[in-house]
């Protein structure tokens, strides 16, 4: 019960925003160092989707490969699980406890070839709202499935098309719940032949201008491979999207955008804490890495703490 009124104290000194410091426990670094331990980053060269896509992280960069970015998504910081994550772009100084930080999650959607000639036609204004006036009905079957509702505030970067690199991206300012802090959803686009490579930071709002900083170099990471490239689309045999870019930006938003809600990592982390308690969560990440013997007992599901 003190451990569980701890971690309260802990989250509610939070709230304040990004740059407030926690005291930990030992229990709580352990848990964290935990994790941290397990986690394998990469640089380079790096191919992902079984080659679809190649990507060249730079210096100042790092990814995370699928199981472990939905680990860390899912199991870490509370989104709810898809399956469709690529891996994750992080800075070099970054990671699941950094605060003053982001990452990008990447995943693919095989809408087939997206055809780009409303891009000059769009009202990114009336967009928006359209996609707020979307909130109440969506809302009703995050908050059935035990999620937060979400209100889309504004653009924080209005959507931008380039048309010689075939990418789309905008930034979003979305409040969950009666966060007072709000949450950086930056979206990026890259058309290819067969669909849609997603790059999605995240971020507290404050952390706009770090991304900014960032995103000229961000862009320049993901390529689709010869044969996958949105200009080898072949008319005659190649399956046409449905929509075009501005279904990219309106489409689906609130429905996917609780995966992307990281306000307060360590406020995330005491709740996992609180909710199925440090011993278990530590047993369930080793399981998660393969590090059991071969004669362990299977870990079974925690029960949460009342």
């Amino acid at each position: 019960m003190m451990f569980t009124l701890a971690l309260l104290c802990h989250a509610a000194s939070f709230a304040g925003g990004p740059g407030d410091s926690l005291q930990l426990s030992k229990e709580e670094q352990l848990f964290i160092d935990s994790v941290n331990s397990t986690l394998k980053w990469q640089t380079g060269q790096v191919s992902i989707g079984n080659g679809t896509v190649k990507l060249n992280i730079p210096s100042g960069f790092k990814f995370l490969n699928p199981e472990q970015s939905k680990f860390l998504l899912h199991d870490i910081w509370g989104n709810p699980p898809r399956d469709d994550v690529w891996g994750m772009i992080f800075p070099e100084s970054g990671g699941a406890w950094v605060e003053n930080s982001y990452a990008f999650v990447i995943s693919f959607e095989e809408t087939g070839y997206v055809k780009d000639a409303d891009a000059d036609d769009i009202n990114y204004a009336d967009m928006l709202k359209e996609m707020q006036q979307s909130e109440a009905e969506i809302n009703k079957e995050r908050q059935k499935l035990g999620y937060e509702a979400i209100h889309i505030v504004r653009w924080a970067q209005s959507p931008y098309y380039d048309k010689n690199k075939k990418v789309l991206h905008w930034a979003k300012e979305i409040q969950f719940g009666t966060n007072q802090l709000n949450t950086l959803n930056y979206d990026v686009r890259v058309l290819g032949r067969k669909g849609v490579l997603s790059l999605n930071a995240i971020a507290s709002v404050e952390d706009l201008p770090l991304v900014k900083e960032s995103i000229a170099q961000v862009l320049t990471i993901p390529e689709f491979t010869d044969g996958n490239k949105y200009s080898d689309f072949n008319s005659s045999t190649d399956k046409v999207a449905e929509y075009g870019l501005g279904a990219l930006v309106a489409g689906g938003v609130l429905a996917k955008t609780g995966v992307l809600a990281t306000i307060g990592k360590f406020l995330a982390a005491a709740w996992k804490f609180i909710a199925i308690g440090v011993v278990a969560l530590i047993a369930g990440i080793k399981k998660f890495f393969g590090k059991k013997t071969v004669d362990s007992e299977p870990v079974s599901e925690p029960v949460a703490e009342v």
